[in-house]
């Protein structure tokens, strides 16, 4: 709450600085911008720089630093007894003094010196929050200050606001590219480790998952078996249903609401077809668990066929009306950003409203669509909670989609729920599950853009 009040009048300042800038600007330019280099609204934005950017990096630091260093304060502080405790308990009694500090449960009872570190604790944050936050304020109202004086006809606040702007840009552009590399190095290391325990060809071609490790050997399954072919052709089965659902109805329903719907019917009915992707999935979950699976089994009985109360197909079903607007949307955007020429030419050739969308409209679209189904098809791999509770946690070889499956997802999620220990088989097969699905993922972003390139020569 403190930091946010601090954030709120650091605002407040720095709007204060943008219009105490744009009057100096037009004072001395002569109450015109005329005389001035630059817009009195870009020296605005100067005093901005001046006053935001120093004490937002002030703050930043003491968000990153202050416990480390109010750590490390208070364990000097301890008796000698105390801080000669091994890494592991010295760390629990941490935690605690951390817990106490704040008000929250302990492991144990608190004695007079965890009492006492933990008052030092909080008065030593309340003091470190109080000193960053006279700095913080001391120089956003300097950085105004400083910053008015070096207004002037002359000033090249525009070229300044802009490169300023130029170099947050590259920097956060930077951190993105070291967040994926980051990423991919991370897996890759965890699944190396997985695969000095665990033959690469018994991960990839073994059909059968039991990632389970006794601690006992007389224990069943205490080597574990990790065979991987079952969960990806779950994930592949139910992906494929959902995609049978979702790329037909989702993109006739943009062919009709950019080509047919009145202008009225389509503002209202599109907000209508988006709300399903704002749905929590742990609703579709539920819906698909309660009332899907259920009918689908009743109506198996009926029919005489055998289906499992948790299947691919009601997991499937569901997840299919949740990427719905995925396909729909982009598509619509699409087909509706296709020149009107194209679709004045071919009527001027003759051409009916039906066999214009088919041979002129679909195809000059067809990448935006390829891009809108490739977006659905990631989004159906990576779910989760709608085959947890529809899909059970089956690992199965099949392609029957009355039969219960599970997928690359599930697995991780259960192979790292709880507290793991990361130098066993069991917990790093999820890194290498996950780096299988990466490697999945990117080969389909890469013959999507093969397609994408391939008709865009055709219609650019």
């Amino acid at each position: 709450m403190q930091l946010f009040v601090l954030f709120a009048v650091l605002l407040v300042l720095t709007y204060i600085g943008f219009a105490m800038g744009r009057r100096r600007a037009v004072a001395v330019g002569g109450n015109t911008a005329i005389g001035l280099h630059s817009l009195p609204t870009y020296h605005g934005l100067y005093i901005i720089l001046w006053c935001g950017l120093p004490a937002l990096a002030v703050m930043g630091l003491w968000l990153v630093f202050e416990t480390t260093i109010v750590t490390s304060l208070v364990v000097g502080a301890l008796p000698q007894n105390l801080q000669s405790l091994p890494p592991n308990e010295l760390n629990l009694l941490i935690n605690d003094i951390r817990n106490l500090a704040a008000g929250d449960a302990t492991s144990g009872d608190a004695n007079a010196d965890l009492k006492a570190a933990a008052a030092r604790y909080a008065s030593l944050q309340q003091i470190g929050f109080a000193a960053m936050a006279v700095v913080c304020l001391v120089l956003a109202i300097a950085g105004i200050g400083f910053g008015r004086r070096y207004i002037t006809p002359d000033l090249r606040a525009r070229n300044l606001v802009e490169r300023t702007i130029m170099v947050f840009l590259v920097g956060a552009s930077t951190i993105a590219i070291l967040t994926t590399i980051g990423i991919v190095m991370s897996l890759l290391f965890e699944a190396w480790r997985f695969f000095q325990m665990v033959s690469p060809v018994e991960f990839l071609f073994g059909l059968e998952w039991s990632p389970q490790i006794a601690l006992r050997d007389d224990q069943v399954a205490s080597s574990g078996s990790f065979g991987a072919v079952p969960i990806f052709a779950g994930t592949a089965l139910i992906s494929i249903i959902a995609l049978c659902v979702a790329v037909p109805i989702g993109l006739l329903s943009a062919i009709y609401m950019a080509e047919y719907a009145a202008p009225k019917f389509r503002a209202v009915v599109k907000p209508l077809l988006e709300i399903l992707a704002g749905i929590p999935t742990v609703v579709y979950g539920f819906f698909a668990a309660l009332t899907v699976a259920p009918y689908l089994r009743d109506t198996g009985i009926d029919l005489g066929l055998t289906i499992s109360s948790e299947s691919a197909l009601a997991a499937g079903l569901v997840m299919g009306i949740m990427i719905i607007p995925f396909v729909s949307s982009l598509s619509d955007d699409v087909i509706t950003a296709v020149p009107r020429a194209m679709r004045e030419g071919s009527y001027g050739l003759g051409a009916t409203k039906s066999e214009t969308i088919r041979h002129v409209i679909i195809p000059a679209a067809l990448p935006g669509i390829v891009g809108s189904v490739l977006l659905a098809a990631s989004r159906a791999i990576g779910e989760t909670m709608i085959v947890v509770m529809a899909a059970g946690l089956t690992a199965r070889l099949t392609a029957n989609p009355f039969d219960a499956v599970t997928t690359v997802t599930v697995q991780i999620v259960t192979l790292l729920v709880g507290d793991q220990e990361f130098d066993s088989p069991k917990t790093l097969a999820a890194f290498a599950l996950g780096l299988v699905l990466f490697v999945i993922t990117l080969c389909l972003n890469v013959i999507a853009l093969r397609v994408v390139q391939k008709y865009r020569e055709k219609y650019d």
